[in-house]
């Protein structure tokens, strides 16, 4: 399994905006993508306009060819882009270790 993990910075003021969008574009696109086991988004508490987007899929090619090289991926950046300061920076890890 691989985890993605992406840092999102978003337009200030635009959270409530950005909250029901990036939950809309995960239900409704990556959640049905090949590959997409789970996901979970946390909200900055120190810095209000930064979120982490946390989404594990089977392999690593069902997150960069399966779902970026497919129409998919146009319908979520539609979605959520709109409110990026910048381009997320995103990051691919596997497990190490975890708690029993």
């Amino acid at each position: 399994m691989i985890l993605e993990i992406a840092d999102i910075r978003i337009q200030p003021g635009k959270q409530a905006e950005f909250d029901a969008a990036i939950v809309r574009g995960l239900e409704q696109v990556i959640s049905k993508a090949k590959g997409f086991v789970e996901y979970r988004v946390n909200k900055g508490i120190e810095s209000p306009e930064r979120y982490v987007l946390t989404i594990f899929w089977e392999t690593l090619e069902n997150h960069t060819v399966d779902f970026r090289e497919s129409p998919a991926f146009q319908e979520w950046r539609a979605i959520v882009g709109p409110f990026f300061a910048g381009p997320p920076n995103v990051e691919h890890f596997t497990l190490l270790s975890k708690s029993a």
